[in-house]
């Protein structure tokens, strides 16, 4: 194997010639290297799409999503990747543990990619008055897809160790299932306690911003607010019945 290049797109991940792409991965040759590139350019994906989710309120938002993404998907794989690890050696697992992190990451690689990949339809919302809570649901909606196959993509590698290379456990593939569940979850909650990420133009930027609920609760609100055909995050101060009359009249003699 090349000795492969800090910044490179050699190892982005691609379901063409798989065993050649994961022969790659576990290939024990310039590990550091490898890692270093695949984190790189999940940063650099995952940057470029917090741009396009932020640039909805304001530049600072855009920059502020954009510094987000990649460090929820940092701090998610940081915080969940030690536990699949002992799981699957004390499973007998006998990938190392810069080949268990290629692996994974690659997934993540792939996963950001395809989110760039929807960038110019996010734009074509934007520029042609998206509603607010249907981009909430089209962001959502597209990084469960990109997961999909980001995932599909880490299940294939391992399934390709335990069948070709006899490294990894069968049992290991369905352990990883159950860990991906967790870092749904990890990752979800994450996300809830660093947003926002598309920004609510009726408010300044704000980094950090406290809501009520959880994040199952935000989508069914979002999902019955783009039902009900409302734009508006915020909902508006409304004059109570009793005095409309009063204040009718005083608007009129003003």
């Amino acid at each position: 194997m090349e000795k492969p290049k800090v910044i490179s797109f050699s190892l982005l991940p691609s379901f063409q010639n798989k065993e050649e792409y994961f022969e790659k991965l576990i290939d024990e040759k310039y590990s550091v290297i490898k890692i270093v590139n695949l984190l790189l350019l999940m940063i650099l994906f995952s940057f470029l799409y917090g741009v396009a989710v932020g640039s909805y309120h304001s530049f600072a938002q855009a920059v502020a999503a954009g510094i987000k993404i990649p460090v929820l998907f940092l701090l998610a794989l940081i915080i969940c990747l030690p536990a699949l690890f002992i799981i699957q050696y004390t499973l007998g697992s006998k990938l190392k543990l810069h080949q268990m992190v290629s692996i994974i990451i690659s997934g993540f690689v792939l996963t950001t990619s395809i989110m760039v990949s929807f960038i110019p339809i996010v734009i074509f919302f934007l520029l042609t008055g998206g509603n607010y809570y249907f981009l909430q649901l089209l962001h959502i909606a597209i990084v469960a897809l990109s997961g999909f196959f980001g995932i599909r993509m880490i299940v294939e590698a391992l399934k390709y160790s335990c069948e070709k290379k006899g490294v990894y456990p069968k049992i290991g593939v369905t352990v990883f299932k159950f860990w991906f569940v967790i870092l749904a979850i990890v990752g979800i909650q994450l996300a809830w306690n660093l947003r926002p990420f598309t920004g609510d133009q009726g408010k300044p930027f704000a980094l950090f911003r406290e809501y009520e609920g959880n994040f199952y609760a935000a989508i069914i609100y979002s999902i019955n607010q783009l039902l009900e055909g409302n734009n508006e995050p915020n909902v508006k101060y409304k004059i109570p019945k009793e005095n409309n009359e009063q204040d009718s009249l005083f608007l009129f003699r003003r």
